[in-house]
């Protein structure tokens, strides 16, 4: 059980925030299997190769990924005031999200689920030193 007042608790778990520059997109409709085939492509690249690298990639997570890579740099540049051409992507994951459960009509009135599954997108971008 945690010691102290809650308040203290609140301060020193916001103390240990981490102040990298990031993106999140949350209830993206693609599955978290068909993100990370996109994700492990840009790991540890420089941004400016990872938006080259997403171009021309031809699955749907490429586009939604890219979008966050420009946010994430965005506020970099923007809310901490660091170098665009410094950046990399330090961390990038995708987490499952809610899946949505449909039914499809088969024949002899069954019916068969469709699962439409969701997903949740992080991209953490590092100054390289």
């Amino acid at each position: 059980m945690a010691k102290g007042h809650r308040s203290q608790i609140k301060r020193e778990r916001n103390a240990q925030k981490d102040t990298r520059p990031s993106a999140k997109l949350s209830y993206a409709r693609v599955s978290v299997q068909k993100a990370c085939f996109v994700l492990d492509a840009i790991r540890g690249k420089d941004v400016d190769t990872a938006i080259a690298i997403l171009e021309y990639n031809p699955r749907y997570a490429s586009g939604l990924v890219k979008k966050l890579i420009e946010s994430a740099a965005a506020n970099a540049e923007n809310n901490l005031g660091l170098d665009r051409e410094n950046l990399y992507v330090a961390e990038c994951y995708a987490n499952k999200g809610p899946t949505m459960k449909r039914i499809q009509p088969r024949a002899q009135g069954r019916a068969y689920r469709i699962e439409k599954r969701t997903s949740h997108i992080t991209v953490v971008l590092d100054e390289r030193n």
